[in-house]
């Protein structure tokens, strides 16, 4: 189990008592601004390479500064062209925004006894050839009752009901069915709407391609998982004694060998991300996030010492 994992059940009960004692809400469609200047002890790697950093308050650490969004803002996701961002807001709602967080949009509406997590992009254009539409929907975790499950909506709708994601097992000799509870973690890639997820009660990493049928099955055992943009190669997280790692698996390849990223690690390396041109993978640290070349070449290079969840923007 990761650390990011232990933290589920807290981060739940602090999410709910937060919504509790929430402040008077705020405009969805008021301009935030950005911060003049940032604490000088801090260092923000964050000018010029597209890399963002949230931590569930409004304040978000981009482009060489940080940016008020006008309310808190959990499990930051970028769309592929970073037009658009999707979180989970003050009030638990599942939200779109500008890059500025302006112009937010309540996508889907927080319903009590049930919390959003960790929203994902599903993207891709439509191809006439087999008749497969455009899809522009989010992937997103549910929980409710101790449970979570998949959900999925359209990314454009306004108090949008969301539905179940379906996850079709692939065919085949051994294959069986995909759990339906325990997902979590979703995050998309590549151009046809393929996305990775982990499950807490197996322990493994999935992955469901979403082409011309939608089918899935498990890669490894691993969670925090992250697909590269060309869906192609999975990021994700292992223990390895005592310490979250960082592990990639080359997805092309007919056995799966995964490749601990950092294996010096010292402290836990969690929630890994693959910048957009696929060339950097970014992940989070106890002191702030780190960024190493994919495939693990070089060593792990401190970038910032905000600490919180890291994000590309396109």
């Amino acid at each position: 189990m990761t650390a990011r994992h232990r933290r589920t059940a807290a981060a739940v009960v602090i999410a709910a008592a937060a919504l509790a004692g929430a402040l008077a809400p705020t405009l969805a469609n008021a301009a935030p601004r950005g911060e003049a200047t940032t604490a000088a002890t801090f260092l923000n790697g964050t000018a010029h390479n597209g890399l963002t950093i949230s931590n569930g308050t409004r304040w978000v650490v981009m482009n060489g500064t940080r940016v008020d969004f006008g309310t808190d803002v959990r499990d930051l996701a970028w769309n592929p062209s970073g037009t658009k961002a999707a979180f989970v807001d003050s009030f638990g709602n599942l939200d779109v925004a500008n890059p500025n967080g302006s112009g937010r949009v309540v996508v889907v509406k927080h319903v009590a006894g049930q919390n959003f997590s960790h929203p994902t992009w599903q993207v891709a254009k439509a191809d006439r050839v087999d008749g497969i539409p455009a899809k522009d929907n989010l992937i997103f975790v549910a929980a409710k009752g101790g449970t979570t499950r998949l959900e999925t909506v359209r990314a454009t709708a306004h108090d949008g009901k969301p539905a179940l994601l379906p996850l079709g097992n692939y065919a085949g000799p051994g294959e069986t069915a995909n759990p339906t509870t325990g997902n979590a973690w979703p995050n998309g890639g590549g151009g046809y709407g393929t996305i990775v997820y982990d499950n807490t009660h197996t322990g493994d990493v999935y992955i469901r391609d979403d082409y011309i049928r939608q089918q899935g099955g498990a890669l490894l055992p691993g969670s925090e998982p992250a697909l590269s943009p060309n869906g192609e190669e999975v990021v994700f997280v292992r223990s390895v004694g005592g310490h979250d790692h960082i592990f990639e698996e080359n997805l092309g390849t007919s056995k799966p060998v995964a490749r601990d990223l950092t294996p010096h690690a010292t402290a836990n390396y969690t929630e890994p991300t693959f910048s957009p041109n696929g060339a950097s993978i970014a992940f989070r640290t106890p002191t702030g996030v780190d960024v190493i070349a994919d495939q693990g070449r070089g060593v792990p290079v401190k970038v910032s010492s905000y600490t919180g969840l890291p994000a590309y923007r396109g």
